[in-house]
This record gives C-alpha cells, sequence and structure tokens, in this order.
C-alpha cells in the first residue's frame, strides 16, 4: 500500500470510531479493513451491558467483510484515543490470524495520530492456526 493510501485509511479508521457504540468504558475503537482487491471495510467496538457480548472494531471489520464474501486482506489499520498506538486484544489476534497472512500489514494509530506498523505475524507470533488441529 502506498504511503497516501496508507494515511486515507489512518483517517478512515480514525473518523470510524466516532460512531462507537461506548456507553460503559468511553473507549472508541475503530478498524478500516482492506481486502485484496481494494474493497474497505469499517468496524467499530459496539459495547453491551453484559460485557461479555461487546464485540471490538477489528472483529466487527473483519466479521462484515466475511459475511460479505471476501476471505483475502491486505491491510487492516486500528485507531484508539489511546496516548501511544492502540494494541488490539487477544481475541481479535487470533481472529485476525484466522483470516490473514501473517505478513500483513497492520497499523496501529494513537489519538495524537502517530503510528506503529508491524506485521500480523509480529503482533502475534504464535497464533493458533488449522496447522494446529
Amino acid at each position: 500500500m502506498c504511503e497516501k493510501d496508507k494515511w486515507i485509511e489512518i483517517a478512515r479508521a480514525q473518523a470510524t470510531k466516532e460512531n462507537a457504540y461506548v456507553p460503559y468504558s468511553k473507549f472508541p475503537v475503530g478498524a478500516c479493513l482492506i481486502t485484496e482487491d481494494n474493497q474497505v471495510f469499517t468496524g467499530v467496538n459496539i459495547e453491551n451491558a453484559s460485557y461479555g457480548l461487546t464485540n471490538c472494531a477489528e472483529r466487527t471489520a473483519i466479521f462484515k467483510a466475511v459475511s460479505e464474501g471476501h476471505r483475502k486482506f491486505k491491510q487492516i489499520v486500528i485507531a484508539g484515543n489511546t496516548d501511544t498506538p492502540i494494541s488490539p486484544c487477544g481475541a481479535c489476534r487470533q481472529v485476525m490470524a484466522e483470516f490473514c497472512e501473517p505478513s500483513m500489514p497492520v497499523t496501529l494509530v494513537a489519538g495524537d495520530g502517530s503510528t506503529l506498523d508491524m506485521t500480523l505475524e509480529q503482533l502475534l507470533p504464535y497464533s493458533f492456526t488449522e496447522k494446529q488441529l
């Protein structure tokens, strides 16, 4: 992904987090997932009074894409209002490992716009995959 496109997706993830439903935590997160054929799926965290039913932004974006028939992804951008670039939870990392190649770029974005770029493998080096089954 070219640098210009990356910044467009960062801006999209940051804007998307405004749609988060976070009445309990007040911790909005936005994600922007890019498919191999350059389609964009966004997601936000959606909380529930029964906290275990809450869904994170990353999983929302992935589930939306999968439900539309997409299975190959080339980039995800995750934005939060954190002081440092936000880190996805373990459940989101595992879902990403299910649907994304280990070499897929992951961009983490802080509230001030600072970023941290890595691959999924760097984010989750020992993921559980179909190879273990």
